[in-house]
């Protein structure tokens, strides 16, 4: 038997997938749709902040639900407070939680419950980063990086949701750190986290800066670019380098169906040339082990050896985002370069 809390509506708001495509503004709709109830094992959670991804672009695709035909919610990540449980959860209404699920941008979200990162409280949106984004930085370092103190390491997209993280673990590890973004805000929030040679690449080239600043070439390459990009970073490869590939953000750096280009090296003799290793990692595969990365990652944070940052776009004309309808302006936003950190969304008055 469900446990609820009182006075549950029954109507509420969600983002829906109307049609497959990567613009999210034309194949979204905000419809209204019956609160759902916890099935076992489950909890109802009203959600408290949403947050934006890249990964939801690929959602909208059907990458994420391969043979499931829309509509179906969008959204993949949130927080806020347990407010039904269903039979043989172990987690109580009242509880408050961050969350990985599909279909998460929505008023009330129906998940599995083995699934959620306890949270302290419901309204410091720095939580978020923990479902999806601290446990890929932490995880790919640790198995893929093989990091050794003394290295130089390269984080690309350094001040975002995944790379701050990056960097920070990277300069704990004892390496030196470079990051590359694209304003001068950014290089200033990444001197303030511990990186060594921020790269605003609106200003500087990071080839040239790689060549002349770095000539025994980079060590390790925390990379989630693509295109031109992974082009640099595998010609400025040290011998016995190693590059972890988390994603190609440049294509779909604009929201509006258009992509970068591919590649334009010839990646195999590149790596062979240098006895070097390209890795991917995805933490599908790696299930078991969540729990303990963001173990790891919340204890750094709650002993202030972990600064996150999460953003509302506060200083923007359309900002701060609050309500439902503002994740569109924050997925616009997100894809403006212009954000640090996690791209967040307040359902209520935080």
């Amino acid at each position: 038997m469900a446990t609820t809390a009182a006075n549950l509506p029954a109507k509420m708001k969600e983002i829906q997938i109307v049609k497959l495509g990567d613009n999210f503004r034309e194949v979204t709709k905000i419809v209204e749709v019956p609160v759902p109830k916890p099935g076992p094992r489950q909890v109802v959670i009203k959600t408290s902040f949403l947050a934006v991804n890249i990964s939801d672009i690929l959602y909208t695709l059907g990458e994420h639900t391969p043979g499931v035909d829309p509509p179906f919610p969008a959204g993949l990540e949130g927080m806020g407070e347990i407010v039904a449980v269903g039979r043989g959860s172990t987690k109580k209404v009242g509880q408050t939680v961050a969350f990985f699920a599909h279909g998460a941008f929505r008023e009330y979200v129906v998940v599995n419950d083995f699934t959620l990162v306890p949270t302290p409280n419901c309204t410091d949106p720095a939580y978020l980063v923990f479902p999806v984004s601290a446990i890929t930085a932490s995880a790919a370092l640790e198995k893929k990086g093989n990091l050794q103190r003394g290295e130089t390491v390269l984080v690309t997209a350094a001040a975002g949701a995944v790379g701050h993280i990056a960097v920070q673990l990277a300069k704990a590890a004892g390496c030196r750190v470079i990051g590359t973004c694209s304003s001068d805000d950014k290089v200033a929030y990444l001197k303030s986290i511990g990186c060594d040679r921020p790269i605003n690449y609106n200003k500087e080239s990071v080839a040239d800066v790689l060549k002349r600043e770095y000539p025994k070439g980079i060590n390790t390459v925390f990379e989630s670019v693509g295109g031109e990009m992974l082009d640099i970073a595998l010609q400025n490869l040290a011998f016995f380098g190693r590059i972890i590939v988390l994603g190609t953000t440049s294509a779909h750096s604009k929201n509006d169906g258009t992509k970068s280009a591919k590649p334009t090296v010839d990646v195999p003799s590149q790596l062979l040339l240098k006895s070097a290793d390209m890795n991917t990692l995805n933490m599908v595969y790696y299930k078991s082990e969540i729990p303990k990365y963001i173990q790891q990652t919340i204890s750094l944070y709650q002993s202030k050896k972990l600064k996150l940052a999460t953003d509302n776009g506060e200083k923007e004309e359309y900002g701060p985002f609050r309500g439902l309808e503002k994740v569109y302006d924050a997925m616009d936003y997100m894809f403006s370069k212009k954000s640090i950190g996690k791209v967040v969304i307040s359902m209520g008055d935080q």
